[in-house]
């Protein structure tokens, strides 16, 4: 099943108002995230709505599903990237007391992540996963999925053969939208497995 089958557009959440590795912590969304929110999907239309189960996805996913008559899932495994003992912490703490070990983690993230953190072959291994049960559910539909920055980095890197150091090359604003072409090629998605690449951002 292709995306030419089942069209998917991936919305980044609002601003929540923190600026650190944010990660899988529940923050809500900022009066300012709703906006930016409502204002992404004014004018366009999905036949359901998939979201990630951190509130900051999933207050506006209801939100939306209910006002539109949608039907909505709430898919844990569109959450954020798990940074381990970095989550929560501004980057700039982390520089000043592990400053080795954070250049190393921009250097190379799936050699060197963040300690205690989820690993890169398993953050992709759940994305495809999550991706694929949406293309087997909603044959033929189009579907917005509401998750995270470093989700859809990933996904993109994926999905256009990218090597992840290219991630952060990839701009992925606050309620931002952006098509996703699917699926990958399966030995980029095997690629993962090996030390390679930029860090996603929290």
């Amino acid at each position: 099943m292709s995306s030419s089958a089942t069209p998917i557009d991936l919305l980044r959440h609002g601003d929540t108002g923190h600026r650190s590795y944010r990660g899988q912590l529940d923050d809500s969304l900022l009066e300012l995230g709703w906006r930016q929110m409502r204002d992404a999907v004014r004018g366009r239309e999905w036949d359901a709505v998939v979201s990630s189960p951190l509130q900051r996805c999933a207050a506006f996913a209801r939100d939306l599903s209910q006002s539109r008559g949608l039907p909505l899932a709430l898919e844990p495994r569109l959450r954020e990237y798990h940074f381990g003992d970095w989550q929560g912490r501004p980057v700039d703490a982390i520089a000043n007391n592990e400053g080795e070990a954070l250049a190393r983690f921009w250097a190379d993230p799936v050699a060197y992540p963040p300690p205690g953190a989820e690993t890169f072959a398993d953050f992709a291994a759940r994305l495809t996963g999550a991706v694929g049960e949406i293309l087997r559910e909603y044959p033929g539909r189009r579907v917005l999925v509401i998750t995270h920055g470093g989700v859809i980095r990933l996904l993109r890197c994926l999905a256009a053969g990218r090597r992840y150091n290219e991630m952060l090359n990839i701009d992925v604003a606050h309620a931002s939208l952006h098509p996703l072409s699917w699926p990958p090629t399966s030995s980029h998605v095997a690629e993962f497995a090996q030390p390679q690449a930029d860090p996603v951002d929290g």
